[in-house]
């Protein structure tokens, strides 16, 4: 049974994949900041798979070089998720962006030193924006311009980390694989909704939210994230490509809110805010200036690749937005 050290297994993507290698086989030996975490991820991902026979844990720390060595010992391939995210911008970018690289080479690093074959590395739409002017067409070969106006620590952390990754296995016997999704939603495998995607959806449902802004980009099903990165480990066709996984199309947050609407969720408001209130507030509000490179922007993704590499179809973009809805009502239901 070949085994995978898969990175940040209590993130909402780490769980998907936890489930999606042990249904395919795969041994896991799942990383976290603490083992104290571990008894509660186990039992999330237990009641999706048959057995949590081939399931393991061990502590890493993106920025400390404890115990990877180890981690990626006897391992056949290493899945790098684990990335630090926070949809407000830090006072100090480094907050994100060294944990990042930092993190990212110390994976590839583990994974060299024990003659793993393939690195899968989540890495995200993000990194491949261009100049943040919108209306891109965004490929495999696509970078995110990080001098570009109104770049943010997270797009700096996601490109550069990405980046640092090509430069490191460049030469090496290892191959890389990075997937990029977009804005990832889809349902949860446990009752925390305190994610940034469960968070939107249950502010959403709540009636918290009672704008969003204008912005479309390709979005992604958590459980099309985990089917890819799984099926990308060996893949003869995917070493060494970039792939984005997300709906064939942009969509708007406006569609959500509208799709929710009409499909008998009340409290969901359907207004957009005025580009020039988001880039008013952008100058006292550290959130809304996250969104100022999406602003009124379109971007679009080809997705071909990925689609005849792995015979794969992207989860329909109603359906996505549907079930994630019904997995966050049912938890608030279950909070009342």
């Amino acid at each position: 049974m070949k085994k995978v050290l898969l990175t940040g297994i209590s993130g909402f993507i780490g769980q998907h994949c936890a489930v999606e290698l042990l249904n395919k086989g795969y041994a896991v030996r799942g990383s976290v900041r603490n083992l104290k975490k571990s008894a509660g991820i186990q039992q999330s991902i237990q009641r999706h798979v048959d057995s949590i026979d081939h399931l393991e844990f061990c502590e890493l720390d993106l920025l400390k070089d404890d115990g990877w060595e180890e981690a990626a010992s006897g391992c056949d391939f290493v899945m790098h998720v684990a990335s630090p995210f926070f949809s407000k911008i830090p006072k100090d970018e480094n907050e994100l962006i060294q944990p990042a690289v930092e993190g990212t080479i110390r994976a590839l690093n583990a994974a060299y030193q024990a003659g793993v074959q393939r690195v899968v590395l989540t890495s995200s739409m993000v990194a491949m924006l261009g100049d943040l002017q919108g209306d891109e067409h965004i490929h495999q070969g696509s970078w995110t311009n990080v001098h570009a106006k109104h770049i943010t620590a997270y797009l700096k952390s996601k490109t550069l980390a990405e980046q640092k990754a090509w430069e490191f296995v460049k030469g090496k016997d290892l191959e890389l694989v990075t997937i990029h999704p977009g804005p990832v939603y889809g349902p949860p495998l446990n009752g925390n909704l305190s994610g940034e995607s469960m968070t939107l959806f249950k502010r959403l449902l709540t009636g918290e939210a009672r704008q969003m802004i204008n912005a479309s980009i390709n979005m992604s099903d958590v459980r099309d994230i985990a089917s890819i990165h799984v099926a990308a480990l060996e893949n003869k066709q995917a070493a060494d490509k970039r792939f984005i996984v997300a709906s064939e199309i942009p969509h708007s947050f406006s569609e959500i809110t509208h799709l929710l609407k009409s499909s008998g969720y009340k409290s969901v408001s359907t207004q957009v805010a005025p580009n020039f209130m988001v880039k008013l507030l952008a100058n006292f509000n550290s959130e809304m200036k996250g969104f100022l490179p999406y602003l009124g922007k379109k971007y679009r993704g080809d997705i071909s690749t990925t689609k005849s590499t792995f015979n794969w179809e992207p989860i329909p973009f109603d359906q996505m937005v549907l079930d994630t809805a019904q997995s966050v009502k049912q938890v608030l239901d279950g909070q009342k």
